[in-house]
């Protein structure tokens, strides 16, 4: 049979361009419906301002994994691709891009500017897609949606216009989140809250005509004084309890506000009396609804002090803020400050801080929306793995509020509600009327408002089939999302609200939540910090099969994961030890090639013991590493994957199969070669999910019968006889020549030295076990001569093993130098006592164990269990030389 012999090397840049060129050429990926089970995946859509960041390479890495999987599995998949217009974040481009030519979105209104916005999104926002494609994202590209395309927008127009009719939808005065920045209206999910340390400002309200009469409120924001209408105190605070009913002056424009009593307030906090500032603070909003206190805006949407704040009108809120304090010091109406750890709101996207303030905004009623979105997941119609994420999900649902879902930018779906010039009531409609159904007015208005981004990404799983123009049948509900969890809440959650709102199914059976990538430290990754690992780099550097491994085994589900290029590194070199595998089995190629049922049938008698051994290992691993798929233990699969080829398919079974070889005749060599093949290609198919390129490439040389390795079967065990004798004696013989090697390493002797092996066998059974492995054991652990004895003690400076089928001895004498080995024992030693001596001062430090960060005590901690388990390790081996 003639050779085939593969380049010495792996490239991976000639290996990825040409198979993902192939791919997409013969529409792979693509999709329609069969006779098959539909397995469906909709891709959470990446922002068009997007370039793929490590976030989306393990998102979408994890992804592709499932659906290939699945097809290999025999299921007809789809992965929809798809962006998203991002909103906030792209106008926020492009503002950035005309501000360099010297031009505002005003300056050019909103038709030019718009204009402008789909210039540059069909310019530039299909980028991150083409990076995906190079990720080898087995994406159906023939049904690629953008959230503001003809199809999606039809369907955000319309569940809008039919939340409406249903009740659901309303227009309303509420205290929203507001951007200053960004000038528009927040979701209480789109703030961040950072801990900081600020001030808490102690105030003295007057009594009317009595200057030196006062109560004492604390604030952490002085600014919103300025819309002041009352002050609070708890009902059961007996420090105010006469005080109740009575008024105070506020402070600066000596504006009279009554003390009102409210469950509300918190005794505790400050001075126990809190100002009530209705139209800038949520807690004071309610107060004031229970009250029906006057709520006056003081701050305007570009966070400056309006005209009700008279002598500071028009001050920006900080610089208002200062001279508050400065006129407050003056009139000797400050009391004291002093620090405070407060959460403050910021922008999800340009980090500004949100001021609440009231706006008249478009609302969605979620109660019931939510209560069902509840139920579907604990009756089990969408499950969470891990399913710890169900409880945050199913709570935060419990205290929704309604959803402000308008945005004060141009950027998005307009909502189509039309305004009549003279007063008649608003037209809710999908089009565009040409009168007013009221007066026949031609002069209607568009609402300028547009809906927040995450209103048509919650209709995501519907739109991207088309729905409400065509039926959701074959591909929905769709089977899995995978997601980080940081938008949990932001999209899954809204997904399960529209979804059983509009078609009473679930949009998806499963959610698998991943963690987020940080550095080695446990850093997240940002720009300002530099710990930017860019997965585009580690592409070119390392080849796209190795960012994938590294991912895919780092992917604990749930759990943030921590990356260094140390593992990059490790998969790179899996993939080169693949690559060397193959080319190792092609060139040993010998005799014919035999049917996987030939070898598991009528060969089997004739099959080696490794061989049978390996059939075992191999039969465990395809068990296992598919049930670690199927239930999205992603890197558990890596890892069982990585640990057969690497440590029993490469390490021992190729290396004891050679052995087998030399000794045996043509039928034995070609039974081992095929077992070798055979092995290797059902290795390919378990890899093939996530290391796609390699495997492709390499499976043409394996026994491929289609033209892609997805169009083949997942690899199946049960013809695999179990050959429990086979397995015992070849686990037996790996502790031995385990330890040997190990003892070597200990005493550095080299490990191609031949040396003189003891062994005390268990009993007469281990015996017959060990000895019958002796070309193995001399082979595999360099020994020269074996000797076994029921009755044998430990010779003289003898290094010692135990294992479970007796004891091994290696006299050391004419091996090493005893004396200078000793020496060097005793040095290490004390070299190791002395670093536990400052392990342990360090841990028997209160100071050190009490303001430590925790990482670092853990790390000392790990340090000294180490050190211990050393120092006793070393005492035995110096024990050997006595």
């Amino acid at each position: 049979m003639d050779s085939v012999e593969l380049s010495k090397s792996y490239s991976p840049q000639k290996v990825e361009d040409f198979w993902s060129q192939q791919w997409i050429e013969a529409g792979l990926f693509a999709s329609t419906p069969d006779s098959r089970q539909p397995y469906t995946i909709v891709i959470p859509p990446p922002n068009v301002t997007g370039s793929l960041h490590m976030g989306h390479a393990l998102n979408n890495t994890l992804q592709d994994i499932i659906i290939r999987f699945q097809r290999l599995s025999g299921k007809n998949t789809r992965w929809i691709p798809g962006t998203d217009h991002g909103g906030i974040a792209t106008q926020n481009v492009v503002e950035k891009l005309l501000l360099a030519e010297g031009k505002t979105r005003d300056s050019l209104g909103r038709e030019k500017f718009l204009e402008k916005m789909w210039q540059w999104r069909n310019e530039s926002g299909d980028m991150i897609l083409h990076q995906l494609k190079k990720l080898g994202c087995a994406l159906d590209w023939s049904a690629v949606r953008f959230t503001m395309d003809e199809v999606c927008s039809r369907a955000v127009i319309f569940a809008f216009v039919e939340l409406y009719r249903r009740g659901l939808i309303y227009r309303g005065e509420r205290l929203v989140n507001w951007c200053p920045r960004c000038q528009t209206a927040l979701a209480d999910i789109e703030v961040e809250h950072h801990q900081e340390i600020g001030q808490l400002w102690y105030i003295k309200y007057p009594r009317p005509g009595a200057r030196d009469e006062f109560i004492v409120v604390a604030t952490t924001r002085p600014e919103t004084m300025l819309g002041d209408t009352a002050v609070a105190v708890h009902p059961d605070d007996k420090r105010y309890k006469n005080l109740v009913g009575q008024k105070v002056l506020l402070p600066l424009l000596e504006r009279p506000i009554p003390i009102i009593s409210d469950l509300a307030v918190d005794m505790a906090f400050g001075s126990g009396a809190v100002k009530v500032t209705p139209a800038h603070d949520e807690v004071d909003f309610a107060i004031g609804e229970r009250h029906n206190l006057e709520k006056i805006s003081v701050i305007d949407s570009t966070g400056k002090i309006t005209a009700a704040g008279k002598q500071y009108a028009g001050l920006d809120r900080y610089l208002a803020r200062k001279k508050i304090l400065q006129d407050l010091e003056r009139q000797n109406l400050l009391l004291k400050s002093v620090p405070h750890p407060h959460a403050v709101g910021h922008c999800y996207r340009c980090d500004t801080v949100i001021e609440p303030r009231l706006s008249e905004q478009w609302f969605l009623k979620v109660k019931d929306m939510s209560r069902r979105a509840i139920e579907v997941v604990k009756n089990g119609q969408i499950k969470f793995y891990p399913s710890s994420w169900a409880k945050p999900y199913c709570d935060w649902l419990q205290n929704l509020h309604d959803w402000c879902i308008s945005r004060q930018i141009w950027w998005g779906h307009r909502i189509p509600v039309y305004y009549c010039p003279k007063g008649c009531p608003p037209v809710v409609a999908e089009k565009r009327p040409e009168r007013c159904p009221h007066c026949g007015s031609d002069n209607l208005k568009q609402d300028e408002d547009v809906l927040d981004t995450w209103f048509s990404s919650a209709l995501w799983p519907l739109a991207v089939f088309g729905w409400p123009d065509k039926k959701l049948e074959y591909y929905f509900p769709t089977s899995v999302l995978v997601t980080g969890h940081e938008i949990l809440y932001l999209w899954v959650a809204r997904m399960v609200q529209m979804s059983l709102e509009f078609t009473n199914q679930v949009p998806f059976r499963e959610v698998f939540i991943h963690g987020i990538v940080r550095d080695k430290s446990g850093k997240k990754m940002s720009k300002s910090l530099g710990n930017v690992i860019d997965p585009l780099d580690i592409m070119k550097q390392y080849g796209t099969d190795a960012l994938r491994f590294s991912l895919a085994a780092s992917a604990a589900p749930g759990r943030d994961m921590q990356l260094s290029n140390d593992s990059f590194v490790g998969a790179r070199n899996f993939a080169n030890k693949i690559w060397n595998v193959a080319r190792y089995i092609l060139l040993n190629r010998f005799g014919n090639e035999l049917k996987l049922e030939q070898l598991l049938n009528e060969r089997w008698s004739a099959q080696t013991i490794s061989s049978r051994w390996i059939w075992a290992r191999y039969k465990s691993a395809v068990e296992n590493t598919t049930r670690a798929f199927a239930q999205y233990d992603i890197d558990l699969a890596a890892r069982l994957i990585y640990d057969f080829v690497w440590s029993e398919f490469c390490d021992w079974y190729i290396e004891l199969s050679k052995i087998e070889i030399n000794a045996g005749d043509d039928q034995q060599k070609e039974i081992i070669y095929n077992n070798l093949r055979e092995i290797f290609f059902g290795i390919l198919r378990l890899l093939h999910p996530i290391m796609p390129y390699l495997t492709e490439d390499l499976s043409q040389y394996f026994g491929r019968r289609e033209k892609f390795l997805l169009n083949e079967k997942w690899p199946t065990t049960r013809a695999i006889p179990l050959d429990s004798e086979a397995i015992n004696k070849i686990v037996t013989w790996q502790e031995i020549i385990t330890a040997i090697r190990r003892i070597r390493n200990e005493f550095k002797i080299e490990q191609r030295l031949p040396i003189g092996v003891f062994i005390k066998p268990r009993d007469g059974s281990a015996q017959m076990i060990i000895d019958a492995g002796k070309s193995y054991l001399s082979r595999l652990a360099t020994i020269k001569e074996i000797k076994l004895d029921l009755t044998a003690s430990r010779p003289d400076s003898s290094a010692v093993a135990v294992v479970k089928s007796g004891e091994i001895f290696v006299p050391l004498a004419g091996l090493i130098d005893i004396a200078r080995e000793k020496q060097r024992l005793e040095k290490e030693l004390a070299d190791l006592a002395r670093e536990k001596e400052i392990v342990v001062s360090k841990l028997t430090n209160p100071e050190f164990v009490s303001k430590a960060p925790t990482s670092e005590v853990e790390r000392v901690k790990n340090k000294s269990a180490e050190l211990d388990w050393k120092i006793e390790h070393l005492k035995n081996n110096l024990s050997y030389l006595r």
